[in-house]
C-alpha cells in the first residue's frame, strides 16, 4: 500500500488541473488515477479527429442512456474520454465560459464564491488566448485558445451574412464582452493540435518526484474509516491495489463516473443501496439526481456550392489535406466539425441569449454507435445548421445496476419532459428554418435533406425532435453543489456532505447548465478548486 497527501480520481479537464496545481509548489505528493491510458495517439492530436475517437473504445467509455420516453423510447448515445485528459481529448474543443449570469445564478442558489465576477479570475488564469490578455481574458495560462477565422471554410461567411439579415451582430470573441451574436469559434489548439488538459497541465508536471500518474487504474471504491475518505482501492493489470490519502480524495471523474463511484463506496440514495447490498456509509439522495443535458436539432442541407466534403470525401482530398496538415498543421484537419455558430434570444423579451448555434461546412450521415468512425463525409456537397436550447427544465438521474465497477450505470436524461422544454425545441427548429430563408444561405441551398420541408407544424417539428434530436454531449449536476445536504452533494467548497476528507471537483458539481459548451467551465472548476483545497492545507 502507499501513501499520498491527495488523491485524484480521473484525469479529465478538472482532474488535470488539480494533479498539477496540488503538486506545484512541491510540498504535498499527489496521486492521479486514470482508468485510461495515455493520449498520445496520432488522432488525439489532430483535431479533427474527433471523428475517429467518436466510437473508438480504447479512449472512450461509449455509454448508452436508457430509453428516453422524451426521444419516442430512443436510446442516446453518450461518449465520454476514458483517457489522459478526459472528454477533453476528445470533444469538439469550442471554447466557451458562458453567460455571465450562468455564474450569478449559482451564487445565488446559495453558493458563495461561485459568481462571475469571483470566477472570472480563474478563467483568465487557465488560459493563453492567442489575441493577448485583457481584461476578461488571460494571455499566459496554460491552456491554449487560438482563432481560426483565416482557416475556416468560406462556407462560413454565409452563415455570418444570414445572420445579420436576421438582425444578429458579428461577434469575434464569445468570450469577451458579450455572448450574443454569430462568429467563428474559437478552439482549444496550439500549433493546429488538439490541446486537451492533459496537455496543458500534466505534461509540464508528470515529471515531478512528487506527482505520480497511474494510468489503467480503474478506481474501485473510496477506502473509509467512519466516515472520513481514507484512500481508494483500485485495479490496474488485473491486480487490486489500494492507495491511502492523508488529507483528502478527490473525485473529478466526470459526470458519470463520478457519482457512480460514490454510490459504489456506500453513498447515495440508502433505498438503492440497500437493494444492491452495498454497505450505506452516508445516506445521500442528490448523488446521481439532478442529470441535466444540452439537446440539440440537426439540420442538414444538400449545398449548391462546394463545401468540405468535396475536399474531403474523395481519396484524393483526403491525402492532399492530410500532407498540407503534416507539413504544416493547417488546413480542415487542423480545425473542429463545428467552424462557426453563436448565440441568440428566442423572444425579444429575454434578457439573455438561450439558443446555441452550431454551423459545420461539413454533413456525414451518423452510423449507429461502433459500426464507423465519423470521418469520411458525405459523397455530395452539404452542410448542417443546428441550435439548442441552453437552459433545459428538465432533470434526469443516473443509478448503479450492481456493486460491479466495470457494469455501467443506467442514465435516464428524461429530455423533453416539460412544457417549457418542448416549446423551447420547437422554437430552436424555427430559429434554423428561420436562417436557411434567408437569401444568404437560401441562395445556396439545394435541398432540404432532414427533416425535410414537409416539416411545417409546432407538431411536426416537435414529433421531428423526439425522432432526432441528441446530445450535445454536455451532463452536468449529478452531484450538484448546494447548500442544502438533503438534496445537494457538495458545499460550496465542494466537500462531499456526510463524510470527510472527500471532495468533487468536476462538471457534476454545476448548480445549471452553463450557456453553452461544459468544458471551459469544467477546467475552471479545477483551477478553484486547487486554490480551495491548497487555502485548507496551508
Amino acid at each position: 500500500m502507499t501513501e499520498y497527501d491527495f488523491i485524484v480520481v480521473g484525469a479529465g479537464s478538472a482532474g488535470c488541473v488539480l494533479a498539477n496545481r496540488l503538486s506545484e509548489n512541491g510540498r504535498f505528493s499527489v496521486l492521479l488515477l486514470e482508468a485510461g491510458g495515455t493520449d498520445r495517439r496520432f488522432w488525439l492530436t489532430v483535431p479533427i479527429g474527433y471523428g475517429k475517437a467518436f466510437y473508438d473504445s480504447a479512449v472512450n467509455w461509449m455509454y448508452m442512456t436508457e430509453p428516453d420516453p422524451g426521444l419516442n423510447g430512443r436510446p442516446s448515445y453518450w461518449p465520454r474520454g476514458k483517457v489522459l485528459g478526459g472528454s477533453s481529448a476528445i470533444n469538439a474543443m469550442i471554447f466557451v465560459r458562458g453567460h455571465a449570469t450562468d455564474f450569478d445564478g449559482w451564487a445565488a442558489m446559495g453558493n458563495p464564491g461561485w459568481g462571475w465576477n469571483d470566477v472570472l479570475p480563474y478563467f483568465r488564469k487557465l488560459e493563453s488566448n492567442d489575441r493577448g490578455a485583457s481584461d476578461l481574458r488571460g494571455g499566459d495560462g496554460p491552456l491554449a485558445i487560438e482563432t481560426k477565422t483565416a482557416d475556416v471554410h468560406p462556407l462560413c461567411r454565409h452563415f455570418i451574412a444570414a445572420g445579420a439579415e436576421i438582425g444578429l451582430a458579428r461577434n469575434d470573441d464569445f468570450n469577451g464582452p458579450a455572448l450574443e451574436g454569430v462568429g467563428i469559434y474559437q478552439i482549444t489548439t496550439k500549433g493546429g493540435m488538439r490541446m486537451s488538459a492533459a496537455r496543458a497541465y500534466l505534461r509540464p508536471a508528470q515529471s515531478r518526484a512528487n506527482l505520480t500518474i497511474e494510468t489503467r487504474a480503474l478506481a474501485e471504491k473510496i477506502l473509509f474509516s467512519g466516515r472520513r475518505a481514507s484512500g481508494v482501492r483500485y485495479r490496474q493489470g488485473g491486480r487490486v491495489r489500494e492507495a491511502r490519502a492523508r488529507y483528502e480524495v478527490i473525485l473529478s471523474a466526470g459526470a458519470i463516473n463520478s457519482p457512480q463511484l460514490l454510490q459504489l463506496s456506500g453513498l447515495g440514495p440508502g433505498a438503492l443501496l440497500q437493494r444492491l447490498g452495498i454497505p450505506v456509509v452516508a445516506a445521500a439522495e442528490g448523488i446521481g439526481r439532478h442529470l441535466q443535458d444540452h439537446l440539440c436539432i440537426d439540420y442538414m442541407f444538400r449545398s449548391k456550392v462546394p463545401t468540405l466534403n468535396d475536399q474531403l470525401s474523395p481519396l484524393s482530398g483526403r491525402l492532399r489535406y492530410g500532407l498540407q496538415y503534416l507539413l504544416a498543421r493547417t488546413g480542415p484537419l487542423s480545425l473542429g466539425i463545428n467552424h462557426a455558430g453563436g448565440f441568440m434570444r428566442s423572444r425579444e423579451d429575454l434578457a439573455v441569449p438561450d439558443m446555441q448555434l452550431f454551423f459545420s461546412p461539413m454533413s456525414y450521415s451518423k452510423a449507429p454507435p461502433g459500426t464507423r468512425p465519423l470521418m469520411k463525409p458525405d459523397p455530395f456537397s452539404g452542410f448542417v445548421l443546428a441550435a439548442q436550447p441552453t437552459r433545459p427544465e428538465s432533470r434526469g438521474h443516473l443509478e448503479i445496476r450492481s456493486s460491479d465497477p466495470l457494469a455501467p450505470p443506467a442514465i435516464h436524461p428524461n429530455y423533453l419532459a416539460t412544457d417549457r422544454d418542448r416549446k423551447d425545441m420547437i422554437a430552436a427548429s424555427r430559429m434554423v428554418r428561420r436562417f436557411t430563408q434567408t437569401s444568404a444561405l437560401s441562395s445556396i441551398i439545394a435541398a432540404e435533406i432532414e427533416p425535410g420541408p414537409s416539416v411545417l407544424s409546432d407538431e411536426a417539428l416537435l414529433e421531428d425532435c423526439r425522432n432526432r434530436a441528441g446530445t450535445v454531449f454536455h451532463p452536468v449536476s449529478t452531484c450538484r453543489m448546494g447548500p442544502d445536504p438533503a438534496v445537494d452533494v457538495v458545499d460550496a467548497a465542494l466537500k462531499v456532505y456526510g463524510v470527510e476528507g472527500l471532495r468533487v471537483a468536476d462538471a457534476s458539481i454545476f448548480p445549471t447548465l452553463t450557456t453553452g459548451n461544459t468544458n471551459a467551465p469544467a477546467i475552471m472548476t479545477g483551477e478553484k478548486a486547487a486554490d480551495l483545497i491548497l487555502a485548507d492545507h496551508r
